[in-house]
């Protein structure tokens, strides 16, 4: 459900403002209204830019820690908790590890350049630039060149002293010594040597690796010592930018003298922000909320639903004037996933997977896992249960087990295909006039009872019709109690479905309402095929993996049992990866279109975001 809010209205002396904005973020509570800014952006804007300075080091900085933790093995260094440090020293330090991280690229850069040098000076071996010199002095040329071997002359020897240095594949590299001012006239292609000397070109990678190294050593201890650090700069950031952004919320009013503020709060907590309030001397007005306002959004469910409100938040946050979607879908979803994935035993690996992580790696995985951790083992639960209804567990069937407790259940639950074709439309109809339903009560909820009455004929004809096709003993098929309901809706329909307007634009807005209904209805619940079609499919490919394994087991006794469990390995880790995908995505869409849409859910709520410390 969606929490009640309150708006209230703020008006604070100019100079009492800022220890005012610290007494509401001392509050916590109160979502500041959004407007178009009335100051300058470009504090915002700086800090936007910081912050995303900072992350970007935050994130290399957790990886030069988990490139450590691998090289360490067992022996684990442990980053230093977060000290208190100003925003000059966080804006220092991250400077230092920008120009640190900058100056590893320079070297990066620096070390290609020496390699390639060395590389182009191997093939002429070892000697000194210095003899060249003597040899310049002594008023003799030393040039360099390269050609391919079919194409030196040896007429070059005598005449211009040609040395071949070495051969590398067809390409041969030779060398000329001439008078100063008689340069060799050849057809070979002249070598530019590099500025240093092959020994000092390894002086030089030796000094730049060790830089490098000391670089690296520094930045990765800086990883340990700084990185709880950074991190309590980001929030200084964040909370800076949280008091600018609410600045750039407040109007200017008597002459500058006054500012105005205006802002949201849960009703659970509008007495306490009252009392604090009229404490420290600070005026505050409670004020009407009208349609036309953007109230900000926050749910509370209960357990279960919570665990389904990632999924629901992937869609759109509803307005204040809808229902929370959650608690309706988070039941469908659930049996839905179960359904589509199919086999109990991917069922049962899911959830020792999700149960293993939250009870010995929850302090390990990042703060975005935790949460799902509990939502994967109920979506692996309801697997291991819907599994039950084909027997399907890692592509086997359990009821051939022989299993006296597998075997009663077996004339409880298993069901054939044509059985769960058929559960997969009633479930489809289910959840769409459940979606029904809910247009319904929002209709009640906005408008009032009388613009409801349409989608309540439709709901009335719809049950009626699907109670007289499967229990025709109870209500047959066009029978008084059919024929009498149907009237009804029919009434409802076509003279309700826009309440104040002409009986005959009702009569024609209904024609059209039918006629949309009659095309798309059938197209929705026909695409809740997709449950049984993905169950059945991941269960076949389960047992074709398992046939390989067997039919491609080597005759032999070492060898045969491990490419079967190769083959096992790996077509069962595909398949649960493909079917798990589409076991989230297909739910999904059946939610998010099918449901979605027969609930007249229309979106565009904002997430309630309150003003506080973070």
């Amino acid at each position: 459900m969606i929490v009640k809010m309150s708006k209230y209205a703020f008006v604070v002396y100019h100079r009492e403002y800022e220890p005012f904005l610290k007494q509401l973020r001392e509050i916590g509570a109160v979502h500041v209204q959004e407007r178009k800014p009335v100051g300058d952006v470009a504090e915002s804007q700086q800090l936007l830019a910081e912050r995303k300075r900072l992350r970007t080091q935050l994130l290399f900085l957790e990886k030069r820690q988990n490139e450590a933790w691998k090289a360490d093995g067992k022996n684990r260094r442990t980053p230093a908790p977060a000290r208190r440090i100003t925003k000059e020293e966080g804006a220092a330090l991250l400077n230092e590890i920008e120009q640190i991280a900058e100056r590893l690229i320079r070297q990066q850069t620096l070390r290609q350049s020496l390699e390639k040098d060395a590389a182009l000076l191997s093939v002429w071996g070892e000697f000194d630039y210095a003899s060249l010199d003597r040899l310049r002095q002594a008023g003799y040329e030393v040039a360099f060149f390269t050609s391919p071997a079919s194409g030196f002359d040896t007429a070059w020897e005598d005449r211009y002293h040609a040395i071949r240095i070495s051969q590398v594949q067809s390409t041969l590299y030779f060398l000329t010594v001439t008078p100063e001012n008689a340069p060799p006239e050849i057809s070979a292609e002249r070598v530019r040597l590099p500025e240093y000397d092959l020994s000092e070109l390894r002086r030089r990678m030796a000094a730049e690796r060790e830089y490098t190294a000391e670089l690296n050593r520094k930045l990765t201890d800086m990883a340990f010592h700084d990185f709880h650090s950074l991190k309590s700069y980001d929030n200084l950031l964040l909370n800076e930018a949280a008091a600018a952004n609410v600045r750039l919320y407040t109007d200017s009013e008597a002459d500058d003298k006054l500012r105005l503020l205006e802002g949201w709060i849960p009703v659970t907590q509008e007495k306490k922000m009252e009392q604090a309030l009229a404490a420290a001397g600070y005026f505050s007005r409670k004020l009407e909320v009208t349609p036309e306002d953007d109230v900000p959004i926050q749910f509370r469910n209960n357990a279960f639903s919570r665990l389904f409100e990632p999924i629901s938040r992937l869609y759109m946050l509803p307005r204040y004037s809808e229902l929370d979607m959650t608690p309706f879908l988070a039941p469908f979803f659930m049996v839905f996933f179960g359904l589509c994935l199919g086999d109990s035993g991917y069922g049962l690996l899911l959830l020792l997977v999700a149960t293993g992580a939250k009870l010995f790696m929850s302090r390990k995985l990042p703060d975005s896992i935790r949460p799902v951790l509990p939502l994967v083992q109920v979506l692996g639960a309801s697997t291991l249960c819907c599994g039950l209804l084909t027997g399907a567990f890692f592509g086997t069937n359990v009821y051939d087990w022989g299993i006296p407790a597998l075997d009663w259940l077996k004339g409880k639950v298993l069901m054939g295909n044509h059985e769960r074709f058929r559960m997969a439309l009633l479930l489809g109809g289910v959840q769409i006039l459940f979606g029904m339903g809910r247009k319904g009560a929002t209709r009640i909820i906005q408008f009032g009872f009388v613009h409801a009455l349409s989608t309540i004929g439709w709901i009335i004809l719809l049950v009626s019709t699907g109670v007289a096709a499967l229990f025709p003993g109870v209500a047959p098929m066009f029978g008084t109690v059919h024929l009498a309901l149907a009237g009804v809706a029919a009434v409802l329909i076509f003279l309700f479905n826009s309440p104040g307007k002409n009986i005959f634009l009702n009569i024609g807005l209904g024609v059209w309402d039918a006629y949309n209904m009659a095309t798309g209805l059938l197209g929705d619940v026909l695409s809740y095929v997709r449950l049984f079609a993905l169950g059945l499919s991941g269960g076949i490919l389960a047992g074709v993996f398992n046939s390989l394994a067997t039919g491609m087991r080597p005759d032999n006794a070492i060898l045969g049992p491990v490419v079967m469990v190769l083959i096992l390995l790996i077509g069962h880790a595909l398949n649960i990866f493909m079917n798990v995908l589409g076991a989230v995505v297909h739910p999904m869409r059946l939610t998010f279109v099918e449901f979605f849409k027969n609930a007249g859910y229309t979106g565009g709520g904002k997430a309630y975001q309150p003003f506080k410390w973070n």
